[in-house]
């Protein structure tokens, strides 16, 4: 089969078309026919290595975090999933590879797609709404009548994190570039900051929760907008110790994660806050809770540009650029 392929990891690494082996699947794995698959900042960022100490794949690697198409074969154990059905699903970390003709998914990873959604669309869901539903649900538990600040409101996280907020009750503040401004709004923002002409830190006090997605001059500043007992959550890092026990990580990693991680957990102490690394992980009964949301018009994915498979490079290269509004999705099918 056809798949995007890196032979080693660094930023001038391009990546090919290549031929791989159609995977096999165990006995709780289904095969997926690949129709759609979106290219993610994660993508560009275990491409450079970034991730070489936590997640180390084997090369050549085929890239790829997010999936839609459709159900080809199914292992011995698999009862909720049959061939010709059509899913959707971010796989395991450790079993990426989405820009390919076909992938094995274990079933707990897998979803039916939402069925007011194109393969396209659908493709753009899973890693940036499980981010944003693990990040608002799951650990910081958003609820009725608490503010959140989502940064980064135009992004492909912030987009749907924007719209989770607001169904579970939460008053909204965003930040974005001028151009945004009014679109954001219109995806439900309350409070929109435009961070060319205005400084967050300074007009935003007596949140609950931040989400960061951006650098560490962002992470300190996002402290003083927080309440005492606020929680600042990131998906951009530093990871921390407890992200390193849950990947199972050797003691030295531990420490390094300890170390990396130290100064935003003391300053974060100091302002009587909380913080905290989230690193998305699948989970299919998520995605089935996320469609239903979706099915009923509460979550809209947002997709600015499409790729033919042949462009993945190209797309890759755009993502980077920080600015796509929504999603970028490369079309296999």
């Amino acid at each position: 089969m056809k798949a995007f392929i890196i032979d080693r990891y660094g930023k001038k690494e391009r990546g090919r078309i290549g031929e791989v082996p159609v995977p096999q699947i165990g006995q709780d794995e289904v095969l997926v026919r690949i129709h759609a698959a979106s290219v993610n900042l994660l993508d560009a960022k275990i491409r450079n290595g970034e991730f070489k100490l936590l997640l180390p794949y084997g090369l050549p690697l085929v890239l790829g975090n997010d999936v839609a198409g459709v159900v080809v074969r199914v292992g011995a154990d698999v009862r909720r999933f049959k061939p010709g059905d059509e899913v959707y699903a971010r796989p395991d970390r450790d079993r990426i590879g989405t820009f390919a003709e076909h992938i094995a998914i274990t079933q707990d990873a897998l979803a039916l797609k939402p069925n007011n959604l194109s393969m396209e669309e659908a493709a753009a869901v899973p890693l940036v709404s499980l981010t944003a539903w693990q990040v608002l649900v799951e650990t910081a538990r958003l609820s009725q009548g608490q503010k959140v600040l989502i940064h980064a409101g135009s992004g492909g996280v912030g987009t749907i994190a924007i719209q989770l907020a607001k169904h579970l009750g939460a008053f909204v503040a965003t930040t974005t570039s001028t151009g945004n401004v009014g679109w954001v709004k219109a995806l439900g923002a309350d409070v929109v900051i435009d961070y060319k002409t205005q400084d967050f830190h300074k007009l935003l006090r007596g949140y609950d929760v931040v989400l960061n997605s951006l650098g560490g001059d962002v992470l300190a500043k996002s402290l003083q907008v927080l309440k005492p007992g606020g929680r600042l959550i990131s998906i951009s890092g530093p990871p921390d110790p407890a992200f390193a026990t849950e990947l199972g990580l050797s003691w030295p990693l531990k420490q390094v994660m300890r170390l990396l991680s130290y100064r935003i957990r003391k300053q974060a102490k100091r302002h009587g806050v909380s913080y905290s690394f989230v690193f998305m992980r699948a989970s299919g009964e998520q995605l089935r809770e996320i469609g239903a949301l979706i099915e009923e018009g509460v979550i809209t994915p947002i997709i600015e540009r499409v790729f033919p498979f042949e462009s993945i490079a190209e797309a890759l290269a755009y993502i980077e650029k920080g600015r796509a509004k929504g999603k970028v999705v490369v079309k296999l099918v």
